[in-house]
């Protein structure tokens, strides 16, 4: 009889809530029960309220099982789930899920099919077929795809990718760089971290594309520091690759050259503004740099240097694959493609949705999420990291685009979604804003810098009635001007975004402050 492969993945995720314990436990199980087992270790799927999630292969397909605990190991085997047999924790095939059949995985196709750590596994996938396709074409043609798919940088500005390669393809330079800016910080996502431990050739196709179109022979992976698992899989893959010929002095026999390390982050939430990076990575302490120079023109060292965040780059791959015209069919307006979206906080189905832009918050929360993981009504959903806007129901049906969002002063960034129910203190949750950004500063400018102090004791006065109760509209008067300094006068996002949630909390639930509604719209 040949041995049933089965897949326990190896993400954060699974493993935080015991993911080993049940791959250990399905092994010493089919040991004693003398059957004939291959375990394989993929990527997450995304669905984290399932997580762990065991797929058992079977002739009509994965058939899924979750969340598995050790001691549902011996009832499952005796369910016969080896053979995909009937469970209270079966799910069926695990691409009938609605969860994942409604998605649309572009960047996240392989995402819990593969080993992480098979090569074999990803080429069977269409990896490297983007690579092989831009090594025949001229570099210039290589850029102008990218320019060409609406491809914007999905680390938060949603800068058009290809106007930055194309910049720094056209700066001389004694060396160039590609950056992978990997110091994911914002909190609620995860997406990241999911592509550089489940699909890790993804980002490395990605980076080594970005090189041989704009000349440039090293890549960096600047990747946070609290992500060890992420590091190790990433170094793992880098020498695999290298081996394979796909990096080094040759790239795939193209007579072309690109390098690529790990680095590991600062610990400094600012650290993923791309200038304070780019100091880390020099051995500097992470400031934020004033632009111009950009670094396009001078980056890293000093030198032209293309900075995008994982996803933007482990996007490349499927563009030069299968062209620009069929990524860019995705999406809307000038929000091209797809962006995965991660659900997080108080929400029933917390995990990774991929989906085109144009799709609204509601159907995320309801459709994908299933409400509130508490059953009370939300209240708030922050989108787009700490930094991020909360937005009220009555902009739910917006659709997730970045100028829609941007019309109502608020922002799609990273794609991270928290929420929060009826519960949630909108006061409280504004004055942690300006707390994370007086602790995360980097200090170079007055205006997060102080501003951000400020905002927190401002923001006690009004709510800790500290002042006569008439007085409060004063103060929410003074913290919208502190707002608007910060907003206009920081020297970059750290203290420009800040203003977002403590505004939109403001804007829209001013009950929450012990101020009268509603206050002025939009921030």
């Amino acid at each position: 009889m040949s041995a049933v492969t089965l897949y326990v993945p190896r993400d954060s995720a699974a493993l935080a809530v015991g993911a080993d314990r049940v791959a250990k436990a399905i092994a010493a199980e089919a040991e004693r029960r003398g059957l004939a087992v291959n375990i394989v270790r993929n990527g997450s799927r995304g669905l984290f309220w399932l997580e762990p999630l065991v797929e058992v292969a079977t002739p009509q397909g994965r058939v899924a099982y979750g969340p598995v605990e050790p001691g549902d190991v011996p009832a499952l085997f005796d369910a016969g789930f080896l053979q995909g047999g009937a469970h209270a924790l079966a799910h069926g095939l695990t691409d009938a899920v609605p969860y994942l059949q409604k998605q649309e995985r572009l960047t996240f196709a392989r995402m819990g099919l593969t080993d992480p750590l098979s090569l074999a596994d990803y080429e069977a996938h269409e990896g490297y077929a983007g690579l092989r396709n831009a090594i025949a074409m001229a570099p210039a043609e290589v850029v102008q795809a990218v320019l060409d798919s609406g491809l914007r940088g999905r680390g938060g500005a949603a800068f058009p990718a290809g106007i930055k390669w194309k910049t720094v393809a056209a700066t001389p330079g004694a060396v160039k760089h590609i950056v992978c800016n990997a110091d994911e910080g914002d909190s609620g996502t995860f997406s990241d971290r999911m592509t550089m431990e489940g699909d890790p050739f993804v980002l490395i196709e990605g980076m080594t594309i970005a090189g041989l179109a704009v000349g440039a022979t090293q890549g960096w992976i600047y990747v946070r520091s609290e992500y060890p698992h992420a590091i190790a899989v990433l170094e793992a893959a880098i020498a695999i690759a290298r081996q394979a010929g796909y990096l080094g002095s040759n790239v795939m026999g193209s007579g072309r050259a690109f390098e690529l390390v790990v680095r590991k982050a600062a610990g400094a939430y600012v650290c993923g503004e791309e200038t304070a990076l780019l100091e880390s990575l020099e051995g500097k302490r992470g400031i934020v740099r004033a632009k111009p120079p950009l670094p396009a023109i001078q980056g890293l060292f000093g030198q032209p240097t293309v900075i995008n965040n994982v996803i933007t780059l482990a996007t490349v791959p499927i563009i030069l694959a299968r062209g620009a015209a069929f990524y860019k069919d995705y999406g809307m307006g000038r929000s091209r493609g797809t962006l995965p979206f991660q659900l997080a906080g108080n929400i029933k189905h917390g995990g990774l949705v991929e989906k085109a832009f144009g799709l609204t918050l509601r159907e995320l929360l309801y459709d994908f999420g299933g409400g509130s993981a508490s059953g009370r009504p939300i209240k708030a959903v922050q989108v787009g990291g700490p930094l991020g806007a909360y937005v009220p129901e009555s902009q739910w049906d917006l659709p997730l685009d970045y100028e829609a969002y941007a019309a109502v002063g608020a922002v799609v960034g990273h794609g991270g979604i928290v929420v929060h129910d009826d519960t949630a203190d909108m006061s409280a949750l504004a004055r942690y804003a300006m707390e994370f950004c007086a602790i995360e500063s980097c200090g170079k400018c007055t205006p997060c810098r102080i501003g951000s102090t400020r905002g927190v004791e401002v923001i006690d006065r009004i709510t800790l009635h500290r002042d006569h109760p008439g007085q409060r509209e004063q103060q929410a008067t003074l913290l919208r001007d502190l707002c608007d300094t910060m907003l206009y006068g920081s020297l970059c996002a750290m203290g420009g975004m800040t203003p977002y949630p403590v505004l939109s909390a403001l804007n829209h639930y001013p009950e929450d402050f012990g101020l009268a509604g509603p206050q002025r719209e939009a921030a």
